[in-house]
Formats: C-alpha cells, structure tokens, sequence
C-alpha cells in the first residue's frame, strides 16, 4: 500500500445554530452553540471549555482518552465541510426545547464562526430544497452561492460548493429510516435524468462564474451532485 502524505480529508459537519427567544435562555443557546464544535474539537486537538470537558466526563470519557485526542494532530490534512440546510439554524423556546428557525443568519455567517474557530480551509458541502413550482430551489441555490461568494470575498478559503444529490431522492424525507418509496424531488435531475429548474440554474452559474477563483485554490470549483462527484 503507498502513503499520500499531502492527501487532504474533506471532514463534513452539519453547521448549525441556535438562537435564544427569551432572554432567559440565553445562557442555554450559548451551550448548545459550545457544544456544535465538541465533535470538530476533538477531532481537531482543540482545547474545549471546563463546562465542555465536565459534559464529557459526564458522559464516560476518560481523562486518558481526552489526552489522547488532544496529542492528536491531523488538522494539515484537513479541509472543513459545512451542510447547511434552511433547517441548520434552531429556536431556543424553553430548556432543552429547540425549533427549526429558518434561515436567520444564512451560510457565510454560521460558516464564519467555524472558520474562526479553527482556520482551516473549508468547503460547503451540501445542501438542497424540494423543487416546487414557484422556483424554491433555484432561488435557494442562488443565495447559497452569493453566501459562499461573500466568504470568498472576505478572504475565507473556501474550495468548492456541493448541491446533495444529482438526482431525486427516495425516502430522504425519512432519513431512509422507512422503506415508502417516495420521490423527494430534491435532485439537480429527476429519476429519469429529466434536468430540473434548479438544475437549468445550476448550469447558468457554472456558465456564468466559471472563471471565477475560489481563494486560495486557483482553479474554479464547484461540485455538483454526489458530495465528491
């Protein structure tokens, strides 16, 4: 078997968010915005937060296993994958109660705080929306690029963008939990490899940004479909 010392991993997280509708859940959305990055942070060596490291004692890691994760150092090899979703972003409506909130602060800004916390290069690595009849998709797909644009604007090396999956889906509303056979139109092609709207903008963005850096990798990327196709 031969080594590749300079491969590079794409680690993909879900991003996520949430915000406190009463002031006295603040303190509570801090924490669960604390405890977004604790999988990244192991993973990464990070050092956590005393209230972080007391969470995972709690829930039976070792003082011997954290040590070794902290001894750990991969981050050269990482690229940091974010999926932001329009349901990546949470509400805080009492303890331990957490609602879908939309689409507050949008990609760039909940992708920032990643990028601050571990300056690595990063890449959006999926998202999508039902296609409908009024275009849902397309827009969708528009403003998750102009948000991946102004974080290459910002000087954030991002590397690519990814819309999940090149076609329909079956069962994804589910999570492929029950076997129903239902279309989830989500797809940049229908089943019968039909472009969709939001594939037809797909193109025109390929057509139109193609020469376009993605800061500091050089060539243009932006990958469609199957997260590394």
């Amino acid at each position: 078997m031969q080594v590749r010392p300079d491969a590079l991993f794409i680690h993909a997280e879900s991003s996520e968010h949430t915000h406190a509708n009463h002031p006295d859940l603040v303190a509570e959305a801090e924490m669960f915005n604390e405890r977004r990055f604790l999988t990244l942070d192991l993973i990464c060596g990070q050092r956590i937060s005393a209230g972080m490291y007391a969470y995972l004692r709690d829930y039976g890691m070792s003082e011997e296993e954290y040590a070794h994760l902290r001894s750990v150092d991969l981050v050269e090899h990482f690229i940091l994958g974010h999926d932001y979703y329009i349901t990546n972003e949470h509400l805080l409506v009492g303890p331990e109660v957490r609602r879908a909130s939309g689409e507050v602060f949008g990609y760039a800004p909940v992708a920032l705080a990643y990028h601050e916390r571990y300056r690595l290069p990063i890449m959006h690595t999926e998202t999508n929306l039902q296609d409908g009849d009024n275009g849902e998709a397309a827009r969708w797909l528009w403003k998750t690029w102009a948000n991946v644009q102004l974080l290459r604007r910002m000087g954030v090396p991002i590397c690519g963008m990814t819309w999940y999956s090149l076609t329909d889906q079956i069962d994804w509303d589910v999570a492929l939990r029950e076997k129903n056979g239902r279309v989830n139109p989500l797809g940049l092609y229908d089943l019968d490899r039909n472009i969709r709207s939001v594939g037809q903008a797909y193109r025109r963005l390929i057509e139109q940004w193609g020469d376009t850096p993605l800061l500091p990798y050089g060539p243009f990327s932006i990958v469609g479909g199957l997260d590394a196709a």
